[in-house]
């Protein structure tokens, strides 16, 4: 089956009243497990085709919304007033799918800034992330990131008398992916954003310094993938954050040569065998 071909399209309604846009992709036979996906900033649902494509055969369901401010969802883009804006938002995003597959087995996982929602969201809501087998972030964005330094200066100064203020984040497109095709894409992707403002900046970086202090904490099944030549968010971050888990269901894979946009890289099979195989180990039985 085509993975276009088993889509759907809807919204759900955030605690603010906003319209919020989402895909989802289902196999013809019984779902074993749900897959949820959150994007990162300036990126929407549609960029994770060659996951969908893997894993709807093997009778998963996939889950993908478009972040406030992104993609086709409404919102300033690029801009929040508080990051439990996106926290509130995926809680809404979950009890939808929990509507629709009230039993089947729950995984969770965000892209770059999508991953420092994802966990900031399993270890503010320790009795919610007891809902999921596992989480999975794909080149967690949870250290130095390829925004100029002076424009991450300029956000918190402006944070608070104009938070809306918004900047190019100037990070180079050419560092997304090693596949030229891929890089044409996006150029030409009307869904993508190179937004960022100044609330969202000060927001962004004092809840990854949160998550960073509260790793230990972490109680869920952990999977971290990242591209070791990756200059939107260096592998530093995440391999920090990995060493302060205490849990011993973790793992973390780095991959040589490989950019930000993991998913979408030349080699993405890999990534995608060893995704695949880490969730068939935290499958429930009955699943399994």
């Amino acid at each position: 089956m085509n993975w276009m071909e088993c889509s759907r399209q809807g919204t759900f309604k955030s605690t603010d009243g906003l319209e919020l846009y989402y895909q989802s992709w289902h196999p013809e036979g019984q779902v074993r497990a749900i897959l949820v996906i959150v994007h990162g900033l300036g990126g929407h649902s549609g960029l994770y085709g060659n996951i969908v494509q893997h894993l709807i055969p093997k009778n998963y369901a996939v889950y993908a919304c478009d972040l406030r401010g992104n993609g086709r969802s409404p919102g300033q883009r690029g801009y929040i007033k508080a990051w439990a804006e996106f926290r509130e938002d995926l809680q809404a995003f979950v009890q939808l799918i929990r509507t629709q597959y009230p039993e089947q087995p729950l995984f969770l996982l965000g892209h770059s800034v999508g991953a420092v929602i994802v966990l900031d969201y399993v270890l503010r809501s320790p009795s919610e992330a007891n809902d999921f087998q596992g989480v999975i972030a794909l080149a967690p964005a949870l250290g130095k990131i390829g925004v100029p330094p002076f424009k991450l200066a300029l956000g918190r100064l402006l944070s608070r008398v104009c938070p809306r203020f918004s900047l190019s984040t100037s990070i180079d497109l050419s560092t997304a992916s090693s596949d030229p095709a891929v890089i044409a894409a996006y150029t030409q992707d009307p869904w993508r954003h190179t937004q960022g403002n100044a609330r969202f900046a000060t927001e962004y970086l004092a809840t990854v310094a949160w998550i960073q202090e509260h790793a230990a904490d972490l109680q869920v099944p952990l999977l971290i993938l990242h591209g070791g030549a990756d200059q939107v968010a260096l592998p530093e971050g995440g391999c920090a954050f990995f060493q302060r888990v205490t849990i011993l269901d973790k793992e973390r894979r780095e991959y040589p040569g490989v950019y930000h946009e993991i998913q979408n890289d030349r080699n993405y099979q890999e990534m995608l065998t060893d995704l695949d195989n880490w969730l068939e180990r935290h499958l429930p039985p009955q699943a399994s």
